[in-house]
């Protein structure tokens, strides 16, 4: 795609435009990161375009408040976490599907969110909120770089802690690994606290890049992100994907809609490639066989006894 746009649309690669790109992006980054972890353990979760709302609101008016700009970032966090707890306490706890329950949570927090606030933006931001108070130069670069340490951490403890492994083995096969000692339950509980806590931060790197922000924010978040993950490797089914490749994924439709754009065309069309994305992943995945099946797991004793 890159190379057929320097050919069709040589402008796409002015250094100003890959720039915007990797700023609007950054967030989706996160987003698409804690999502990744609820697709391993074999869930989904589509509330996240209502939480990012809800937390990008908390944070202007904790702004608003005079509260400073570590504050507001503790408490937009914060307010995550417990949005994301309650889908854990509905999937992992209670046993609901985790398409129902966050169906449910997606209607209900982005109605709640309509009524609070009747529509309006969070208007009148201090100076000290947009850009982190760095200036528009520094803050584009702050964003970024805030994006690339969080996703970094996370791959790396993905890969290398024990929660990661845990991630994985109840995706792969979740009663298999509570006979193996696995936490299966609150390792789901966690990747759904997890994401809300980074779609939070998501949602304060998107708002800080605007002097106001809006109520609505984050509608079809949820399949931007999903495509970004699945897209990027991750099986539908659980226990196969890595973080590089959801890196991947959000580069490949970070880059479509300001592609179609430069080559004249129109901005819905975005959705549209972004839905025929999905198909296309999950029926490879089907087809080649990754996602039909699940990795065996030994549970005989030995095993057992060696986890």
């Amino acid at each position: 795609m890159l190379a057929a746009l320097a050919v069709l649309a040589p402008s796409f690669h002015q250094g100003g435009n890959w720039r915007d790109i990797l700023v609007g992006n950054a967030p989706l980054l996160l987003s698409a990161t804690g999502m990744t972890l609820v697709v391993l353990t074999r869930h989904i979760d589509i509330s996240i375009g209502s939480q990012f709302a809800i937390c990008g609101v908390v944070a202007g008016l904790l702004a608003k408040a005079g509260l400073p700009m570590a504050a507001v970032a503790f408490g937009t966090v914060g307010a995550g976490l417990a949005m994301g707890g309650v889908n854990a306490l509905l999937v992992a706890f209670l046993g609901l599907p985790s398409i129902v329950a966050t169906l449910a949570t997606m209607v209900a927090l982005r109605e709640g969110l309509r009524w609070a606030t009747q529509g309006a933006w969070v208007e009148n931001l201090p100076a000290g909120f947009q850009w982190f108070g760095a200036g528009q130069a520094a803050g584009r670069w702050l964003i970024v770089a805030v994006a690339l340490a969080v996703f970094t951490a996370m791959a790396w403890a993905l890969t290398h802690l024990r929660a990661g492994r845990a991630v994985y083995a109840t995706g792969s096969d979740a009663e298999a690994a509570r006979l193996l000692g696995v936490p299966a339950r609150a390792t789901t509980a966690l990747v759904f606290v997890v994401l809300g806590g980074l779609n939070a931060l998501a949602a304060l790197l998107s708002a800080v890049q605007f002097i106001d922000v809006q109520a609505g924010a984050g509608l079809g978040l949820e399949l931007k992100v999903i495509a970004a993950v699945v897209v990027g490797g991750t099986a539908i089914t659980g226990g196969r994907g890595t973080a590089l490749g959801t890196l991947l994924g959000v580069a490949l439709l970070g880059t479509l809609g300001p592609a179609l754009t430069f080559l004249g065309s129109h901005a819905y069309w975005e959705r549209a490639l972004q839905g025929a994305i999905i198909l296309a992943a999950v029926a490879t995945d089907a087809l080649s066989g990754r996602g039909g099946s699940s990795r065996p797991v030994d549970v005989s004793p030995e095993s057992a006894r060696a986890a």
